[in-house]
């Protein structure tokens, strides 16, 4: 039974936990479009493979899958989730799974206004968002929300291109200069991330892993800390199920004054996932059991409080 792990990049870590958890069952394939992504050297075998913009580049993957007789599949990127959720009936053919959530689900996910608009309509408190600045500045104007916001790409990831602003006129600028803006609400609370796996047989949101972010570098979390709340977990378990995630996501929630804000949701493993896995939580071993058809049991809340993350570089030196 082996692996395929596409857009390996620099998540050296997660390559080494799949082949943890594949040792002696299963070989893992990894693949980057450069040879100067070092996660791929975790793997047993890499391929070098074209942009996902490329129109051959499916083809390629499949082709992959079935030479190296792959039973299951993930993405490490935000943009290829769509892609193989997409063609997930052209996988099943091929005998590979794909581990991920539906095509509506990741697009909706990647389009912030999308999940804001599904957030508000199914009762989950959330940042408010516009995609008109005429109306926010009535909001502003009407006293309902008050600077400072984030201006940002309605589709996007990896806290690229956002803006924290503090008045209107930058406001105007930043819209009138770039197409596919969107104004937030500013939450100003204790940042949270959570990972998440809902059993891709029985549906059930299986393990719950949560953690006060302390510290943030380029969009990810550097240093956290371990911890834990019912009244969170029964948030999350109540929102995975209501949306109908499937596999590994990874959620960005506040804490305001003891409510909880849900922010964005990434249907993938999120970059701070090893903060989880190294508590106890872990998630490659939920996966294969689903790929070898066993359903897993509940599991949520199973590691310890505080325990901490810290980041650090690290290198990985090739001869090619």
């Amino acid at each position: 039974m082996n692996f395929l792990i596409l857009a390996a990049g620099t998540r050296n870590k997660v390559v080494q936990y799949f082949r943890r958890a594949f040792d002696g069952i299963g070989t893992i394939v990894a693949t980057d479009a450069s040879k100067l992504g070092p996660a791929i050297y975790e793997a047993d075998k890499y391929y070098i493979v074209p942009s996902i913009t490329d129109p051959d580049y499916m083809d390629i993957i499949l082709d992959i899958c079935r030479k190296e007789n792959i039973s299951g599949v993930l993405s490490l990127i935000d943009p290829e989730l769509s892609l193989l959720a997409q063609n997930s009936e052209r996988f099943r053919e091929a005998g590979v799974t794909v581990i991920g959530s539906s095509y509506e689900l990741c697009e909706m996910s990647l389009d912030k206004m999308q999940m804001y608009e599904w957030l508000k309509a199914h009762g989950y408190k959330c940042a408010r968002s516009w995609e008109d600045k005429e109306k926010f500045f009535e909001a502003v104007d009407a006293g309902q929300v008050s600077f400072p916001v984030f201006v940002k790409p309605a589709r996007g990831s990896a806290s690229i291109s956002i803006s924290k602003v503090y008045d209107k006129e930058t406001v105007e600028l930043l819209m009138n200069h770039e197409e596919g803006l969107m104004i937030q609400e500013f939450l100003d609370g204790q940042e949270i991330g959570a990972d998440v796996y809902i059993d891709m047989i029985s549906g059930e949101v299986v393990s719950i892993f949560t953690k006060k972010k302390i510290k943030m570098r380029a969009g990810e979390t550097d240093k956290a800390v371990s911890f834990k709340d019912d009244k969170l977990f029964a948030l999350i378990e109540r929102f995975a199920k209501e949306a109908g995630y499937s596999g590994q996501i990874d959620i960005d929630i506040f804490d305001i004054g003891g409510e909880y804000y849900i922010s964005e949701v990434n249907p993938r493993f999120g970059g701070g996932y090893p903060h989880a896995y190294e508590s106890g939580c872990d998630h490659m071993s939920l996966i294969l059991n689903n790929l070898k058809g066993i359903a897993n049991e509940k599991n949520i809340g199973g590691y310890d409080d505080d325990i901490y993350m810290m980041k650090y570089n690290e290198i990985k030196i090739v001869k090619m």
